[in-house]
Parts: structure tokens; C-alpha cells; sequence
């Protein structure tokens, strides 16, 4: 059984994370919208599952009912299918830009809200069948009472080669290849919006009396921002995660099993835990930080109170 850390430090992060909740909609257009509500939606799913249900269950309710074999099992499986989820919706998004400004003769066609549909749900279908196997990966821990307590990952999941490959394959397809792909489509991006940046400045710079502010500039710099933000920030908290799974095949050393806070095993492996669990709250508050209207509202919703306040005051005096 993974036995993720217990002490204060990890109750406290833990919670924390667990404390994000979704955004919501700041005009944007329908098809970008279907992609980041979705996104932010299976980061939650994240949190409950991975976070509220797993990790602060162990710290603060390890007997539970939750902590029964067949719950264990399904809490790790919906877990996977959740992060699963939310690093495909991210790959998702990044290819819908990556088409909406480098292949114009496709965008009309591709960058529509039927098409978002389906790629959400076809990554959903994907994710549940690829997890499927994890269900039965563990084992109780010991049986009392006819009751199985807690999970083991099987011992047959060592030497069995079925199991080996289905653990590359695991890895692979989360994170390692949405990594390198997110890094290519980004690249790929940036690379043509510079060079059409470039193009239309030199265009406009023909006209030496036109000192007048270029919108279609100012969407591509917004463009560049929300794109680098969500999946930068996702590029980041997964290379440690990513990291130590090299790590760990390279050395032929298994993952950590113990709590032991001093074994730098140990520390890289929940390091990487902790951002990859980060990394599921982090698009909320990206969402928040880029858009000026859901800035807008924020501020008007703040100095909501403060303004009926000030009414009250001055009519009563």
C-alpha cells in the first residue's frame, strides 16, 4: 500500500489543496469555455478523490469505511481516471489553440463546440478503460471479521510482465508523453505567433502616422498568456513527478514505501506527489489571474459589502 506522508506538514498542504473549487464562465468563446469548465471540473474530481478521499483520509480517518479493500481500490482507480482526465483536457485545449492559430484552414471546422464534445468525451471513455486494471492491482492487507482492511499492491505485480507493461503504459500516457507533447504544441505556437507578430508589425510600421493600439496583437498576446499559464504551470509541477519515475526505472530501485522524512527516495517521490496534486488547482487560479472580465467581477464583488456599508452609514446619519 502507498502510504503517503501523515505528518502535520502534509495535513496542512493537503487541506489546502483540497480548499480550491471551479470557476466559472468570463466570456470566452463557447469552445474554449467547454474546455476549461471541463478541465476545471476534473481538477476538483481530483481533489475529492485524490486528495480529500485518499490522502486526508489516511491522515485523519484511516479506519473508515473508506478504508476497506473494495473502497480503496475504487478510490485509487477513480483517482487515476480523474488525473487522467484533467492532464488529457489540458493536451485537449493546448491542440484546439495550437489549431486555432497556426492552421486556419482547419480552425472553422475543428475549433467548435461539437468537436470540444467529442474529445471530452472520448477522453472520458479513454481514461475509465485505461484505469479499469487498476481496480484489481491490490489486495487486502489483512481480513478481519470476513472484511478486507486497506490495500497491498499484489505480489505478482512485480514479477508478472502483463503488469510491467501496463505500468509503463500507465506512466507513459500520464505524464510523460502529454509532457513532451504540451512542450511541442507550445513550441510550435509561440514559434508562429512571433513570426506572424513580427510580419504584421512590420505591415503596420509602414504607416508611420498610424500610432493607433492593434487589437488583433492585444488578442494574440492574451492568447499566448493563457495558453503558457495553464499548461507552462502544468510542464513544471509535472517534471518532478517525471523526474523521480526515471528515477526509479533507470536505478531498477522500486518506489518508497516508508514515511521515513530524512530518505531522499522518499522526499523526491512525494515531492513529485505533491506538485502532481498541485497541479490540479492551478488552472482555477490561472483561469482567475488572465481574464480581465472575471478580474472585473471580482472586484465588483469585493467591494460589494464595503458599498452596502457605506449606504447604511450615510443613511443613518
Amino acid at each position: 500500500m502507498h502510504a503517503p506522508g501523515n505528518g502535520p506538514f502534509f495535513a496542512v498542504y493537503y487541506s489546502t489543496i483540497a480548499s480550491f473549487g471551479v470557476p466559472g464562465r468570463c466570456g470566452l468563446s463557447k469552445c474554449i469555455t467547454r474546455y476549461l469548465v471541463f478541465m476545471a471540473v476534473a481538477d476538483f474530481l481530483v481533489i475529492v478523490t485524490a486528495v480529500i478521499l485518499s490522502r486526508l483520509r489516511v491522515i485523519y480517518f484511516n479506519s473508515s469505511l473508506l478504508s476497506t479493500t473494495p473502497a480503496c481500490s475504487l478510490i485509487i482507480l477513480l483517482s487515476w481516471v480523474s488525473k487522467d482526465a484533467s492532464v488529457w483536457f489540458t493536451v485537449a485545449f493546448t491542440f484546439d489553440r495550437f489549431v486555432a492559430i497556426c492552421c486556419q484552414k482547419v480552425k472553422q471546422r475543428y475549433c467548435t463546440e461539437k468537436t470540444a464534445a467529442v474529445v471530452i468525451g472520448t477522453v472520458c471513455l479513454l481514461g475509465i478503460v485505461k484505469n479499469v486494471p487498476l481496480y484489481f492491482k491490490y489486495e487486502p492487507l489483512y481480513i478481519m471479521d470476513n472484511v478486507p482492511w486497506y490495500c497491498i499492491i499484489r505480489e505478482i505485480y512485480y514479477t508478472s510482465v502483463a503488469w510491467r507493461f501496463c505500468d509503463w503504459l500507465h506512466r507513459i500516457l500520464n505524464p510523460c508523453f502529454p509532457f513532451v507533447l504540451i512542450s511541442l504544441l507550445n513550441a510550435f505556437t509561440i514559434k508562429h505567433i512571433i513570426a506572424a507578430s513580427a510580419a504584421r508589425k512590420r505591415l503596420r510600421s509602414q504607416n508611420q502616422g498610424d500610432k493607433q493600439s492593434d487589437p488583433e496583437m492585444e488578442s494574440r498576446r492574451r492568447s499566448i498568456i493563457l495558453l503558457m499559464a495553464i499548461s507552462g504551470t502544468f510542464l513544471l509541477l509535472k517534471l518532478t513527478y517525471i523526474v523521480n519515475f526515471l528515477f526509479v526505472q533507470i536505478s531498477s530501485k522500486i518506489y518508497a514505501t516508508n514515511t521515513n522524512s530524512y530518505d531522499p527516495k522518499f522526499i523526491l517521490q512525494e515531492s513529485g506527489h505533491m506538485l502532481d496534486l498541485l497541479s490540479s488547482c492551478t488552472n482555477s487560479c490561472i483561469y482567475a489571474g488572465t481574464q480581465t472580465k472575471f478580474r472585473q467581477q471580482l472586484k465588483i464583488a469585493v467591494k460589494y459589502p464595503v458599498n452596502v456599508m457605506s449606504k447604511c452609514i450615510r443613511g443613518r446619519s
